[in-house]
């Protein structure tokens, strides 16, 4: 499956060519409605319904983490609630539906799960091995502070001066952090 991202729509096509699903994205998930996982899965409504019904009557999934009505307008020009489920449901209903389209499905979500893992871990170890190093250099400067105030007393400018030193280095280092956050996912 391809996928392309429009504002608040990402749609996404089949392998086949056949199919273009239009997916609202909203709360930080992607919703379809029932209609739109036939679509997707290339399966009767009553086999997807079927799945769905499995998945709550099984546990897997809580039906009101899962689902939503949103207004839609129909070909009527009317609008009606209508029932949407989220990414969650989605998934679940993809990995248990045996169609074409259900295998395709599966393939496309495994392979961007896995590149998301490899991936986020790779990010994450980075950025660990960047805190770490910034973690050992304030302690340098921490023990080179206590070795100059231990060597001798200070002056009220110098204890002042001291201070400020090490609050523009705090800052520093808060700037930094921020800056490398903003780069990494």
């Amino acid at each position: 499956m391809n996928e392309e991202s429009k504002g608040e729509i990402i749609i996404y096509r089949a392998e086949d060519g056949k199919t273009t699903l239009e997916m609202s994205l909203k709360e930080d998930t992607v919703w379809l409605s029932l209609n739109q996982m036939v679509a997707l899965f290339d399966r009767d409504k009553s086999v997807i319904s079927r799945h769905i019904k499995n998945v709550f009557r099984e546990g897997e999934l809580d039906k009101m983490s899962v689902v939503a009505k949103f207004a839609t307008t129909a070909s009527d020009g009317k609008t009606y609630q209508v029932e949407y489920f989220n990414f969650d449901i989605i998934i679940s209903v993809g990995y248990r539906v045996k169609s074409q389209r259900g295998t395709q499905f599966r393939v496309w979500a495994t392979r961007v799960l896995k590149n998301y893992l490899i991936k986020g871990y790779s990010v994450n170890e980075k950025r660990l091995s960047k805190q770490n190093a910034r973690l050992v250099e304030l302690q340098k400067t921490v023990n080179l502070l206590a070795r100059v105030v231990e060597g001798r007393e200070l002056a009220g400018d110098e204890a002042t001066g001291l201070l400020k030193v090490i609050t523009d280095y705090s800052y520093a280092l808060t700037l930094l952090d921020q800056q490398a956050n903003r780069g990494c996912p």
